[in-house]
């Protein structure tokens, strides 16, 4: 079976539990680190339609946050078959992986699936912290409702204070951000890469925990080991 991913988290899920599969990723597809001789295909937003249907794929994954509609409806009137996963939470994250793996391409459920499910059923959160979590700087953006990372946080005691807003990821200007009465900022390596020298100066005074973007937004392999590696992150934070 040959399929494109065009999703990194994905790729990661297909090139672990099946390796020589994949015959196209996108350009932001990093781990695992050696893909074999799969076609890089360009990014989510933009992949190259065209080289995909070159590759005469039997089966193309995507996400519906992550990849565009009109992408996806090109690769379907090419005649394409395209699977799109839809995930905002821990257990639809773990649903939808057993839908691509198992239901897509016939594969036995993966150890790493069973290892990050039990991993997070042993998580009991020592308390609970309201935290603004940024994703992107110029503008501030920050996750809002309905988001797999927040859904991850809340698990582990922290309480996005944006997670009632109308919007998923909304621009909030930081002035207010610093005065939303918060115990915690969180900031991720991506999509932003907040570092220590970039980020936290915005929130003086704020105990700043900066965590893997990784582990916070991928579903795949990654979320086996996400809950220890988050949760000593966020306590170091204080």
């Amino acid at each position: 079976m040959r399929v494109v991913s065009l999703v990194p988290s994905l790729t990661e899920a297909v090139a672990v539990s099946a390796p020589g599969v994949l015959a196209g990723v996108t350009d932001w597809c990093t781990h695992p680190a050696d893909l074999g001789d799969a076609v890089r295909i360009g990014g989510t937003k933009n992949p190259d339609v065209r080289r995909i249907t070159g590759l005469r794929p039997d089966l193309v994954i995507a996400n519906e946050e992550e990849n565009r509609a009109a992408d996806l409806a090109a690769l379907g009137e090419a005649g394409i078959e395209v699977l799109v996963t839809e995930i905002r939470d821990l257990p639809q994250a773990l649903r939808e992986l057993e839908r691509v793996l198992v239901g897509a391409l016939g594969l036995t459920r993966p150890k790493w699936l069973a290892d990050a499910e039990a991993a997070w059923a042993r998580v009991e959160p020592a308390g609970v912290r309201r935290a603004v979590v940024p994703v992107w700087r110029r503008p501030w953006m920050v996750l809002g409702r309905d988001t797999f990372a927040g859904d991850l946080l809340a698990r582990l005691g922290v309480r996005n204070v944006y997670a009632g807003h109308a919007e998923r990821y909304p621009r909030v200007p930081v002035e207010e951000l610093a005065a939303a009465g918060c115990d915690l900022v969180v900031l991720p390596d991506e999509p932003y890469r907040f570092t220590a020298e970039d980020g936290p100066e915005a929130f003086p005074g704020l105990p700043a925990a900066l965590v893997s973007g990784r582990h916070l937004t991928w579903y795949g392999p990654s979320l086996a080991e996400a809950p220890a590696l988050l949760g000593r992150a966020l306590r170091a934070a204080g």
